[in-house]
């Protein structure tokens, strides 16, 4: 049987590895709809920012710098909650967002659908 685990060992959890420097996903949704938006890094640094400010700061590893959301686009995300998962290794956002989610311009980055039969799914409902 598992143990409950409290907010307080949860936070020290994603404390232990944001001082490890680990990069952490954040899941980003809409705060109105629950629309899944996109997925990003968080380090330490962002997730302070982020609660500093109030709007979505992620880590960007391809420009190895911070990347406050809207920067470039103006299509910034008020942040409305932030929630970590039980293992306290993956952060979920709830925003308002001021536009597109998407580099492409599409709402939400997840707008193209995986054909499971091509990766292995048998076509069975629930196989």
């Amino acid at each position: 049987m598992e143990q409950f685990i409290d907010n307080e060992t949860t936070e020290k959890r994603l404390e232990e590895r944001l001082a490890r420097g680990e990069l952490l996903p954040a899941v980003v949704q809409d705060a109105h709809s629950g629309r899944v938006l996109m997925v990003a890094w968080m380090n330490r640094e962002a997730l302070r920012q982020t609660c500093a400010t109030g709007e979505s700061v992620f880590w960007s590893r391809s420009r190895q710098a911070l990347w406050p959301k809207g920067a470039t686009s103006g299509n910034v995300q008020k942040v409305t909650g932030i929630w970590l998962d039980c293992d306290g290794d993956t952060l979920l956002l709830r925003v308002k967002t001021a536009g597109p989610a998407c580099h492409t311009g599409e709402e939400s980055c997840f707008f193209t659908s995986l054909d499971m039969v091509r990766w292995g799914h048998d076509g069975k409902e629930g196989g």
